[in-house]
């Protein structure tokens, strides 16, 4: 178990290169450090360090691009902790693109002030480390400290707001939970390592591949599902999602909503495709995938139930969020290259949509200090700008077309059909059945979910405002909107550049 000196030897030998290919971790490492220090400089004490948070991540987000498609970056490193390879890269790729929003979106807010952007901005940075771990976790030990470091400084950041009772109740909820879930996670770590003496994921799959899927195996694997299963708030741990969504600033939950949703989708994944690649073809898909596929219809039907009756948007969205994980797990249960694809061009449509409608929230509760619904009533005569663009982010999330989301939301449908065609015409008759009742499930939600978006969107065109004084909008804020609306429409469109991005970083675990 303890490293041998040739080993030791051979791991500083490949520091260079493994640096390397944690660039953009090591760019947010840098900037972590710098936001603490700065503070002790006199002349930086009452500074807003915003700007230093958005060249971090900018720099961080470059680093990422470029490597993403560069087979000179592939491969494990760290000793086998962590992976680099084209489906890590765009993930990445993502959650950077998302915390350089929320950034932005900060900035533009004035969430968090002067004196507390130092603070904010280091755990900002520092929960985007955890997931873009997350995204390259290929060991066990790994994936458990990722979650960790991806969570902690959620749990701040959820009761940052100062002298906010329901945000400071909503951290301490989270915290609870999170801290359940975690050791949940811990004990099935223990007892897959326990199994197999490993918990470096291929050695694992190959040690599943001569062992089979026991009992004991399936229960380490759902044990860690359990942790996966919180980060993504899929029912039944989906209880912190919306109190925390409620009590957070609209700006954190935003980011807590999409940047944390990739992570743990694209951990999930690569999870599950690691062990589908050394297996049986239907193994996998059969036990694991079954389950994820059968929380997966239920967290779309819960989300879609409960958002029905809320007034609160962050609320409302927060529940908008479990059902959107749904949809996502639904893909996920199939195992395959398509299922894979469609998932990640739906992450890149929901991070645009989703942050996208927690900023309008946020620009309406910065000029009526509400989040209610009523202070959306009559708001395309107050600000037609925030009213047309939530409108556009509404529909997407929906999955209306020409936008991205409905894009989106038909690659994965078009996953879990052709995933039940496969295993009907494989002999797997019961899986394929499965699969188009979960499709079933999917689309019936879809037309379910249509009511309470609709909802929002009636409130803002056709009522009438109860207050009739206009809402500014600045140049950069309607800059911020425009262009994530724009975005997704033209995503909408012309589905082939992103589409060939997510199937050539999905078509890694296939040539495994």
């Amino acid at each position: 178990m303890f490293p041998t000196a040739v080993k030791v030897d051979s791991l500083q030998s490949a520091v260079a290169g493994d640096l390397l290919m944690f660039l953009p971790e090591l760019v947010l490492c840098v900037g972590i450090v710098a936001l603490l220090l700065a503070r002790l400089l006199p002349v930086l004490d009452r500074v807003h360090l915003g700007g230093l948070a958005v060249a971090t991540v900018a720099v961080a987000l470059f680093a990422a691009v470029f490597q993403v498609n560069g087979d000179q970056w592939s491969g494990p490193y760290f000793g086998g902790m962590l992976s680099s390879d084209a489906f890590g890269g765009l993930v990445r790729c993502f959650i950077l693109f998302a915390a350089l929003l929320t950034v932005l979106l900060s900035q533009l807010t004035g969430i968090p002030d002067a004196s507390d952007s130092a603070d904010f901005h280091t755990l900002l940075l520092g929960g985007t480390l955890g997931m873009l771990l997350m995204a390259s976790a290929n060991h066990l030990l790994m994936i458990f400290i990722a979650v960790e470091m991806a969570s902690l400084p959620g749990y701040a950041l959820a009761g940052f707001l100062k002298g906010k009772k329901v945000g400071s109740e909503a951290a301490l909820k989270y915290v609870v939970y999170g801290a359940g879930a975690s050791g949940i996670m811990l004990y099935g770590i223990s007892l897959i390592a326990g199994i197999f003496g490993t918990g470096y994921l291929p050695d694992v799959a190959a040690g599943i591949h001569h062992r089979g899927f026991d009992l004991p195996v399936v229960a380490g694997f759902s044990l860690v599902l359990v942790g996966l299963g919180f980060k993504l708030a899929a029912v039944p741990f989906h209880f912190w999602c919306p109190d925390v969504f409620e009590g957070a600033a609209a700006e954190v939950a935003g980011f807590l909503s999409v940047a944390s949703k990739a992570a743990a989708v694209a951990l999930t994944l690569r999870v599950l495709l690691t062990l589908h690649a050394a297996n049986v073809a239907w193994v996998v898909p059969e036990s694991l995938g079954l389950m994820v596929g059968v929380i997966g219809a239920v967290t779309v039907t819960f989300g879609n139930l409960a958002a029905f009756g809320q007034t609160n948007l962050k609320r409302l969205l927060a529940y908008s969020t479990i059902s959107h994980a749904g949809y996502m797990l639904l893909a996920v249960a199939t195992c395959t290259v398509a299922g894979t694809s469609g998932v990640l061009f739906y992450l890149a449509a929901y991070i645009m949509m989703n942050l996208g409608a927690f900023a309008v929230v946020a620009f309406v509760r910065n000029a009526t200090d509400s989040e209610n619904l009523d202070a959306f009533r009559g708001l395309v005569k107050r600000s037609p700008v925030l009213a047309v663009t939530f409108t556009l982010f509404l529909l997407s999330l929906l999955g209306l077309p020409p936008l991205a989301g409905f894009a989106g939301k038909f690659q994965v449908f078009e996953a879990v059909y052709e995933g039940g065609r496969a295993a009907t015409s494989a002999g797997h008759t019961p899986l394929g059945t499965v699969f188009y009742v979960l499709l079933g499930v999917g689309a019936v939600n879809t037309a379910m979910s249509a009511y309470y978006y609709l909802k929002i969107v009636r409130a803002m065109l056709l009522e009438e405002p109860t207050d009739t004084t206009p809402i500014a909008t600045s140049f950069a804020s309607a800059a911020y909107l425009v262009v994530l609306s724009a975005t997704l429409l033209t995503l909408g469109v012309l589905w082939n550049p992103l589409t060939r991005l997510t199937e050539h970083a999905a078509i890694v675990f296939a040539t495994k």
